[in-house]
């Protein structure tokens, strides 16, 4: 299969290192594609950027995020909304809970990787929720054996070393 010529644009919220869009920006600098970063600000100015991303044609909702080149749209702004009502009973509950069955998932292969020693998109999914959870204020010490040892080892994937380093944590 032939890639596109053109460098792909990922269009998505500027709310750092959190969020959907970063799973897509992981996945592209793991792979060593190089491709265009927009990021738009949450704030009073989104619902006109949102109308212009429609407009264009960008975005058949107006939600975010959004990879302008074969791939299709995504959206969950609704989270984005929901970053500053974090409960404890999601910190306390959900996140343990939600760690515990991932952790059941990754033990049944060798290798750190849901499916072994090969890392698919769902790792990069799984990581960047482990990460949105941390940066919400979850605690990390709830990852357990086999989850801590895939984090260890998505982390220090080489394109995704150097991104880390650089990208607003």
């Amino acid at each position: 299969m032939q890639l596109p010529s053109a460098k792909p644009t990922l269009h998505y919220l500027d709310i750092g290192s959190l969020g959907h869009g970063e799973v897509i920006r992981l996945f592209l600098r793991d792979a060593g594609v190089e491709f265009n970063d927009i990021r738009y600000p949450y704030d009073s100015s989104w619902p006109a950027t949102s109308t212009e991303l429609k407009e264009k044609g960008l975005s058949v909702t107006g939600k975010v995020p959004v990879l302008d080149s074969t791939a299709s749209t995504h959206s969950k702004i609704e989270w984005v909304k929901n970053i500053g009502n974090v409960t404890e009973n999601f910190k306390n509950e959900f996140v343990p809970n939600y760690y515990s069955l991932l952790e059941g998932s990754y033990a049944q292969h060798d290798g750190p990787y849901l499916l072994g020693e090969k890392i698919t998109y769902a790792d990069f999914a799984i990581y960047q929720s482990i990460h949105n959870n941390i940066k919400i204020g979850a605690s990390s010490a709830f990852l357990q054996d086999h989850l801590a040892r895939f984090k260890a080892a998505f982390e220090a994937r080489p394109n995704i070393v150097a991104y880390l380093v650089s990208r607003d944590t």
